[in-house]
């Protein structure tokens, strides 16, 4: 399938005016070792199978890569000649990982995003960088200061929009109270969400939805587990789960996951494909970015997108499958 005959939709980030498709590519399996994506010939395949099928919202940070930077290196090679095609986020001050820069500031400080930007930029092989977005919040940092240099940014042309990623609820608010005009303000938020994954509901979905902010979850396949791939006695070889984080498939609850089995054997669709439903049918989320290393699984993920929408009943019996966990914090 061509570019052209892709159905798959665009949704606005936020209060803001840029559009991403309503599947993202989430690529930190660029260049990370023991995949297709290790090499530029494969994230170039994948890269390609993405745009071919629509899926033009692409999401990195500095930090990814078997060493630090080196996702955002491949994608500078291959996104050569498709540059103007997607709309290209990345990431910057996790404190992580030692990005090489000869300074001491803390990583949301003026001169560190000044370091970090460049870097990118350079890395990326592109003038501009269509959101960029804070990794971790920078405890040392007012965020004022964060905001402040993230708006000169976007007045040189650097950078169109910003986002944060892995902020609280309160931080959320405080970020938005802080911004010193309605123009100079985060769009999006990224943090974990999925299924088996769903504490964002108590306090960082309600700040998004009243902050006016997109929502990108990130691991919303929770490593694959929601795929349909798995079942209690184990999954692919060679998945990520079963090479380096089998406690996932272990720890995974194999009761309410086979019921979610039967309930979308029970419609004619995939886990896959239930799983893209339920995660587009959340109020504020605007991209579900998900991780691929095949031209088959990118171009699967792009279909699951619009192939089943659920009904506010599929909704109730899903929600039953996997209710929000009790809070400890709100008993007496």
């Amino acid at each position: 399938m061509s570019s052209t005959d892709s159905i798959l939709p665009l949704r606005r980030v936020g209060a803001s005016g840029l559009l991403v498709s309503a599947v993202g590519l989430g690529c930190n399996n660029f260049g990370r070792p023991g995949t297709n994506t290790q090499t530029l010939e494969g994230t170039v395949e994948v890269l390609e199978a993405a745009i071919d099928a629509g899926v033009t919202f692409l999401d990195t940070a500095d930090m990814y890569g078997a060493e630090p930077g080196l996702s955002e290196t491949l994608m500078g090679h291959a996104l050569q000649g498709r540059r103007d095609r997607v709309v290209l986020a990345t990431k910057f001050g996790h404190p992580g990982r030692d990005m090489g820069y000869a300074i001491t500031a803390s990583k949301g400080s003026r001169s560190y995003v000044r370091t970090a930007v460049e870097a990118s930029l350079t890395r990326l092989r592109t003038d501009w960088i269509d959101l960029y977005q804070l990794h971790v919040p920078d405890a040392a940092t007012p965020i004022a200061e964060t905001i402040s240099v993230l708006d000169d940014l976007v007045r040189e042309g650097k950078i169109r929009y910003y986002g944060h990623s892995n902020l609280a609820g309160w931080q959320i608010a405080e970020a938005d109270f802080t911004a010193p005009d309605r123009g100079a303000r985060f769009i999006s938020a990224q943090n974990h969400y999925s299924l088996l994954a769903r504490a964002a509901e108590r306090e960082v979905l309600p700040a998004v939805e009243r902050f006016g902010l997109g929502f990108f979850p990130f691991f919303p396949l929770h490593n694959g587990l929601l795929t349909g791939k798995f079942t209690r006695e184990g999954g692919p070889a060679g998945s990520r789960i079963m090479m380096q984080r089998r406690h996932v498939w272990q720890d995974a609850p194999w009761d309410a996951l086979e019921q979610y089995q039967a309930f979308c054997d029970q419609r004619g669709i995939s886990m896959l494909q239930a799983t893209f439903g339920w995660l587009l049918s959340r109020p504020a989320l605007t991209s579900v970015i998900a991780g691929a290393t095949s031209p088959d699984q990118v171009r699967a993920n792009a279909a699951a997108a619009t192939a089943w929408s659920p009904s506010p009943h599929d909704l109730v019996a899903i929600d039953a499958l996997f209710p929000l966990p009790d809070d400890p914090a709100a008993r007496v």
